[in-house]
């Protein structure tokens, strides 16, 4: 059902996805494409959610890997500050898991250590 959903979600153009819905071609990615996989992933975005969605991509187009649930607890902090920084907050803005839903949006393949 999910793959039904995915070939049904990107009005813009065909994209394709992995049957959990995250990109295989992060080059496709753009912000509306975004804020309908979050839409799909029930997800407002907001200012926050932008900034760790932005770190995330970021990270990944520098360092051609995705960063871990503790590397993105560890960077955010210049992003988001000290106070939001920890996975209690993360997680509000991406219930499912911080560095899984957010690379998900930022058109990233999933997190390795994810599961």
């Amino acid at each position: 059902m999910k793959d039904a959903i995915n070939k049904n979600l990107f009005k813009h153009k065909k994209i394709e996805t992995d049957p959990e819905g995250y990109l295989k071609k992060t080059k496709d990615w753009n912000i509306i494409l975004a804020r309908e996989i979050a839409e799909k992933e029930n997800i407002f975005l907001k200012k926050d959610h932008w900034k760790v969605i932005n770190f995330v991509r970021n990270f990944y187009l520098k360092f051609n890997t995705t960063p871990s649930m503790r590397m993105l607890i560890r960077s955010i902090k210049l992003e988001i500050g000290e106070k939001k920084s920890n996975s209690i907050y993360l997680h509000k803005l991406f219930p499912q898991g911080p560095a899984k839903q957010a690379s998900k949006i930022a058109g990233i393949p999933k997190p390795v250590k994810c599961l």
